[in-house]
């Protein structure tokens, strides 16, 4: 979390491997970020971007079975296929399955990308540790589907699964987090390994903004401004 341009989505990037670090390391367990193949960090890791545009007519099957390109080398598979579908009943798109694409709003656009990243890292036998990144996920979502998402991200940290995501909801942030890291001028201003440790100072200080925290009935926090 932090200020438009604090660094939060260059943070995101480098840690995908998007764009490449001037200085510094950064690794994927016990093997670097910059000795994995395309292929095979794709299976490690998916990206959620804010961008969802698409300037040629494409359906939103072949959307979410974009997901699943580092698995197959032409066709794919009946479990590439069946995952695919397991991932649009989990993020409820199956009635777009054959429209374009580019026909459908911000919102459900947003849905069926998430659709493909969940195709892109899923593992049945959860053996694998991945990745899972989320660039302002629930920027065009009403409040229903901001939770839906928010949650399917949640369950996967079950699943042998870390989620990283770039949130602007204080308050959303402190229903699904297990920790909060606050960018301030492309540095780590606050790192909250107990979000419920969350004060009207850090807000201030982080957002440049007056505010205040109350407590609900299970003492968890809200900020209020």
């Amino acid at each position: 979390m932090g200020a438009n341009g604090a660094g939060k989505s260059t943070l995101l990037k480098l840690l995908a491997g998007d764009i490449k670090a001037t200085t510094g390391i950064i690794s994927y367990g016990d093997k670097k970020l910059t000795d994995f193949s395309v292929k095979s960090l794709a299976t490690k890791r998916a990206v959620l971007s804010q961008h969802y545009h698409l300037a040629f007519p494409i359906s939103v099957e072949e959307i979410v079975m974009m997901g699943r390109y580092p698995y197959f080398a032409t066709q794919p598979s009946q479990k590439d296929i069946a995952i695919c579908k397991s991932a649009m009943q989990l993020m409820e798109v199956n009635e777009f399955v054959e429209h374009d694409y580019n026909t459908l709003s911000g919102g459900e656009a947003q849905k069926v990308q998430m659709s493909g990243v969940l195709a892109q890292i899923w593992d049945e036998e959860k053996a694998e540790e991945r990745v899972l990144f989320l660039d302002e996920p629930v920027s065009h979502l009403d409040v229903k589907y901001q939770y839906q998402l928010l949650r399917v991200a949640k369950d996967l940290c079950q699943q042998n699964v870390t989620v990283i995501a770039i949130l602007h909801d204080n308050n959303l942030a402190l229903s699904f987090a297990d920790r909060i890291m606050f960018i301030k001028k492309a540095e780590v201003a606050y790192n909250l390994q107990e979000p419920s440790t969350i004060s009207s100072d850090i807000v201030s200080d982080v957002f440049g903004v007056a505010s205040k925290i109350i407590y609900d009935e299970h003492a968890k926090p809200l900020v209020i401004f």
